[in-house]
């Protein structure tokens, strides 16, 4: 082993000892300065859990804890680790229920999270689940979410099927979301062309990753981050492959004519003005891959509560290295700018 190897690894294994050293501390100051804002929590409502109990218990292989998830676990868990409000969303893309019970159940879900937020006030905020890939029903729960529920936002996934966002099919969806000027959570959804590629591996492991790559690679593409600029758009774990793939993703971009990018400067600078979330990808790979894209006012805190705790987030963040003012704006700052009625 060089020396170079050797310090290299020596200072990976001393971050990784240091930031487990400091978990106890770090809750107990948590507790007592509750300032993080999550905007990658989710819910599961009653109706909507009883349907996907049984899948999350053989798919997933936090599927066991997942299924326990209550309101009170969550106000538990931010307390812990000092988060002072959670944006909830579901976690499903509907795409396997009939567009009747794709229905019921995102009412049920929005509804629901519309509750807890009324119940504990200032703890939530709420994204809109909607019913794709039925656009014209996500057009009117999009209308209920807003003008009766005052939500903060809406959750889409990055695919429905074998159609990504980029499809001109969703045109109407992201003219209206753009009319309103609306902050869009995508979340990673079971691609449908590789969910079962590798049998026995979870689809979050690998899949997930690739897809948020491929959902922003195909706004990118068919111009959508230009023809509606006025979405605000959070991608989650660093954005996924993205800060690896950029380079090459930019480049191809403008020797397809069709998709208007002129320069790959620009296609660059389309990519570092939408948000992502750290969730659970705050390794020193991942976020040093970040920070080296990204500014960090485009950076935001996310737990993924119940499926995993934020103790997978929060040390690795803390440790990295930022500047005590980088933390606060990842932590809180940056989010209070897409939610002003947040901000304290």
């Amino acid at each position: 082993m060089t020396k170079q190897k050797f310090d290299i690894d020596r200072r990976a294994v001393l971050a990784g000892l240091a930031a487990v050293a400091t978990l106890p501390t770090m809750e107990a100051e948590a507790a007592t300065k509750p300032r993080r804002i999550d905007v990658h929590h989710h819910i599961l409502a009653p109706r909507y859990l009883a349907r996907v109990r049984d899948g999350l218990l053989a798919g997933s292989p936090y599927g066991s804890e997942v299924v326990k998830w209550t309101p009170a676990g969550s106000l538990e868990q931010m307390d812990r680790w000092g988060i002072a409000t959670a944006l909830l969303s579901t976690s499903g893309s509907w795409i396997d229920f009939t567009p009747e019970d794709a229905r019921d159940l995102v009412r049920h879900s929005n509804d629901y999270a519309a509750q807890m937020r009324q119940d504990h006030p200032g703890r939530f905020g709420a994204f809109a689940a909607v019913p794709m890939p039925n656009v014209d029903d996500a057009l009117k729960e999009i209308d209920y979410a807003y003008t009766t529920l005052k939500v903060d936002g809406v959750q889409l996934s990055t695919s429905y099927g074998l159609k990504y966002l980029g499809d001109p099919a969703f045109d109407p969806l992201l003219a209206e979301l753009n009319r309103r000027k609306a902050v869009v959570f995508i979340h990673p959804a079971a691609p449908g062309c590789c969910a079962r590629l590798i049998p026995g591996i979870p689809v979050p492991t690998v899949e997930f990753m690739f897809d948020v790559t491929r959902c922003i690679t195909s706004l990118l593409f068919k111009g959508s981050f230009t023809r509606f600029p006025d979405i605000r758009f959070i991608f989650t774990h660093d954005g996924a492959a993205l800060p690896m793939l950029a380079d090459r993703i930019t480049r191809n971009a403008t020797v397809v004519k069709s998709t208007g990018i002129t320069s790959q400067e620009a296609a660059i600078a389309q990519l570092k003005r939408l948000h992502y979330d750290v969730t659970t990808s705050t390794s020193r790979a991942s976020l040093a891959g970040a920070r080296a894209f990204l500014p960090v006012s485009q950076l935001l805190f996310g737990s993924d509560f119940p499926y995993l705790p934020p103790s997978e987030t929060v040390p690795g963040l803390e440790a990295f290295g930022f500047k005590p003012a980088e933390l606060t704006a990842i932590n809180r700052g940056n989010a209070e700018k897409l939610f002003p009625r947040l901000k304290v």
